[in-house]
């Protein structure tokens, strides 16, 4: 078998696997009532506090998670958000179905006010990060151990050489280019960070369990990834880095008596991270938020007729395919860009030199 062949009915075999949950989501709401597609992508896309895996016969077949909180009355609590399901209030929680707190567990003090406790519930998101970082975690070691074991001058096998084609990559092209002198105590994060994206972005693309969670999705989590990189380049940036924000070489009119240019740089010192952050969040959410919408073709058109039906949902499968393959394509370049970007904006706060000063 060919290895187009071979790739279409992975692909194909990944769509199915992706309608089944949709179907049992959608057969759910019955014939008659109007089908909620944007609730139902907002469901998938978003965090929630168990893993739902399939539903059977109306049966829904979870994961549920331990749900950790801080009650005034009882101190910490620790149960299974099996409790709260369907709705369902455990000693004064629940999750909120509306409002500003919607999805997220709420508690109502005496006052009969609605409030936010503290909460470090393992949600499906946190389960999936971890699950991701085992994996990232088990290529690395599993590498690192072929490399010891072996002779320096020993040819690596096909998996090998692919990491490694990846790090070098990653390595020579963007870290040591971007960064220069210095690049070394920057290579462990830039790498980490490029193969972290690139893991979560390929893991979220897997409709089954343990893949399908929208992590790179998540704006919590694009921006600890920014805020890593924010505090690279601020922390380590030496005195040229500063001394190009506060008293750059620009005429002295536009620094004194209104610092016009040293408000502007130090307003791109906040404005670099957002853009990581918000770049990573959109491509990946809209990747995922586009693939359920095509799904959902199939569902939508049922009422139009079987031949209506028939061409839409062959319309639909083949369209997810080529989007699944353009998805793979965006995990790799939305990994690739973030370390890139990451690894210039390291370099810019680390100047050698400056322009002739430019006389006013």
């Amino acid at each position: 078998m060919h290895t187009g062949t071979r790739i279409l009915i992975s692909f194909g075999a990944v769509a199915l696997a992706l309608l089944w949950p949709l179907h049992a989501a959608a057969d759910s709401h019955g014939e008659e009532e109007k089908l909620p597609v944007s609730e139902i992508i907002s469901e998938h896309t978003a965090d929630s506090y168990w893993w739902h895996i399939t539903t059977i016969n109306h049966h829904h077949v979870s994961i549920y998670l331990p749900v950790i909180v801080y009650s005034g009355a009882e101190g910490w609590l620790a149960f299974s958000s099996k409790r709260l399901a369907h709705g369902e209030t455990y000693k004064g929680f629940r999750i909120a179905g509306e409002g500003k707190y919607k999805g997220k567990i709420t508690g109502v003090n005496a006052a009969g006010e609605e409030y936010r406790p503290w909460d470090i519930s393992i949600t499906k998101n946190a389960l999936a990060l971890m699950i991701n970082s085992a994996i990232m975690l088990s290529l690395f070691l599993s590498v690192a151990r072929w490399y010891r074991r072996r002779p320096k001058n020993s040819v690596p096998g096909k998996f090998v050489c692919a990491i490694e084609m990846f790090v070098m990559d990653i390595y020579d092209d963007i870290i040591r280019k971007n960064i220069g002198d210095g690049h070394q105590r920057y290579a462990p994060y830039l790498l980490t960070a490029f193969f972290f994206i690139l893991i979560n972005n390929v893991m979220g693309l897997i409709p089954v369990f343990p893949g399908g969670a929208n992590t790179t999705g998540n704006i919590a989590i694009t921006c600890v990834l920014a805020l890593c990189t924010m505090f690279a380049v601020n922390v380590f940036g030496n005195r040229e880095y500063w001394k190009e924000i506060f008293w750059p070489d620009v005429p002295v009119w536009l620094k004194v008596p209104v610092p016009i240019i040293p408000v502007i740089e130090l307003f791109g010192v906040f404005t670099k991270p957002f853009a990581l952050m918000i770049r990573l969040l959109a491509n990946i959410f809209a990747g995922h938020t586009v693939i359920l919408s095509l799904m959902f073709i199939i569902f939508v058109t049922v009422k139009m007729g079987v031949a209506m039906n028939a061409g839409m949902t062959l319309f639909s499968v083949v369209l997810s395919i080529i989007m699944n393959c353009l998805e793979l394509l965006v995990a790799y370049i939305q990994a690739y860009v973030f370390t890139m970007l990451s690894a210039m904006f390291i370099g810019l706060s680390r100047p050698s030199h400056h322009p002739k000063k430019i006389k006013a």
